[in-house]
C-alpha cells in the first residue's frame, strides 16, 4: 500500500487544519496501522479500499482486545483521511462515508477530594521549606496545576513573562495554538514568588525565559512534572495515585462543586466543546450521590 499520500495529508493537517505535531503523529500512526492491515490482505491501491475492508480492520482490533476509545479514534482518522483523499483526487469515492465506530465509554476521571488536595499542597510546602530551590519549584508547580487546571504541556511551555503575579493571571497557549488567560489564587502566587526568588540559582546559558527549570537548568519537561506529582502525592494517605492530568480533573471538579458555571470552567480549561467539560458534572454528581448514600438515614 502506497504511503506517499500520507505526507500530503500531514501537510494538510498542519497548514489547513492547524493541528499540532502530536495530533499529526497520532493520525499518521493510525493510518500506518490501516495500511499494514490492507497490505496483509493484499489490497495494493487506495482506490481499491471498500467499506467492508474498513469494517474488517475495526473488527480485527476489537477481536484483538483494543479499547473502544482506540478503535473510535482510528475510525475517525480513517474517515478524515478518506474525506481528504476524495476531495483532492487521490481516490474517486470515499469508502468511509458509512463507517461507524463504537461509542466511547466516558469513564469518570480520578480526582482528589478537597482535603486530599489541601494535604498535597501542604506536603509540597513543607518539602519546600529547605535550601533546595527545586523543592520550591515543585511546590509552585503543584499550586499552579491545581489552581488553574492547565494541561501539563501548557505548564511546561510557560515563560516568566506569561505569568502576571500582580493580576494573578497566566497566559496559556493551548491546543491549536489558542491562547487564553487563566486566573490563579493567592497560594499559587506566593509559591511562584518563592520559586522565582531562587530560580536564578538554576539558571545556565540556554535556560532562556522558561518559567520552570530542571535541576540542570533546562526547561522542565512533562516527564519531570509527572514524577514530581507522583512523588509528592505518595505522601498523602489514601489518596489515589494521579498524574498532572489528575490535578486538572481535580481542579475542574472542585470548581463545579464550589458553584462555578460550566461555561466558565470550559473557558478556564480551554475546551473547544462544552460536551467535553460536562463530564465533570458527572464526577460531581457521582461524588454527591456517594456522600448522600453514606450520610442520609433514608438513602
Amino acid at each position: 500500500m502506497d504511503r506517499a499520500p500520507f505526507d500530503d495529508f500531514d501537510r494538510h493537517l498542519r497548514s489547513e487544519r492547524g493541528r499540532s505535531e502530536h495530533t499529526v503523529r497520532a493520525y499518521r500512526g493510525d493510518l500506518e496501522a490501516l495500511a499494514a492491515f490492507l497490505d496483509e490482505h493484499e489490497t495494493t491501491e487506495w482506490s481499491q479500499v471498500r467499506l467492508g475492508d474498513l469494517r474488517s480492520w475495526l473488527a480485527s482490533m476489537d477481536g484483538g482486545g483494543a479499547a473502544r476509545g482506540t478503535i473510535a479514534r482510528r475510525a475517525a482518522s480513517a474517515r478524515a483521511y478518506f474525506r481528504w483523499a476524495a476531495r483532492t483526487g487521490v481516490i474517486d469515492q470515499d469508502p468511509s462515508l458509512r463507517l461507524q465506530s463504537p461509542r466511547r465509554t466516558r469513564a469518570l476521571p480520578g480526582v482528589l477530594k478537597q482535603d486530599e488536595a489541601r494535604a498535597l499542597m501542604d506536603v509540597a510546602a513543607v518539602a519546600a521549606d529547605d535550601s533546595d530551590p527545586v523543592h520550591r519549584r515543585d511546590a509552585a508547580v503543584l499550586e499552579l496545576l491545581y489552581a488553574t487546571g492547565i494541561r501539563v504541556s501548557e505548564l511546561t511551555g510557560l515563560d516568566i513573562d506569561d505569568v502576571d503575579l500582580g493580576e494573578r493571571v497566566a497566559r496559556v497557549v493551548g491546543k491549536g495554538d489558542k491562547e487564553r488567560s487563566v486566573p490563579f489564587g493567592v497560594p499559587a502566587a506566593r509559591a511562584l514568588e518563592s520559586w522565582l526568588a531562587v530560580r536564578p540559582l538554576l539558571v545556565i546559558e540556554g535556560s532562556g525565559a522558561a518559567l520552570f527549570l530542571g535541576r540542570r537548568g533546562r526547561r522542565m519537561d512533562v516527564r519531570q512534572v509527572r514524577t514530581v506529582v507522583h512523588r509528592l502525592l505518595a505522601h498523602v494517605a489514601d489518596a489515589p495515585d494521579l498524574g498532572p492530568h489528575g490535578l486538572r480533573h481535580t481542579a475542574a471538579t472542585h470548581l463545579l462543586e464550589g458553584g462555578a458555571d460550566l461555561r466558565q470552567v470550559q473557558e478556564i480549561l480551554g475546551h473547544a466543546s462544552l460536551s467535553t467539560t460536562q463530564i465533570y458534572t458527572h464526577v460531581s454528581t457521582d461524588r454527591l450521590r456517594r456522600s448522600f448514600r453514606q450520610a442520609h438515614p433514608r438513602a
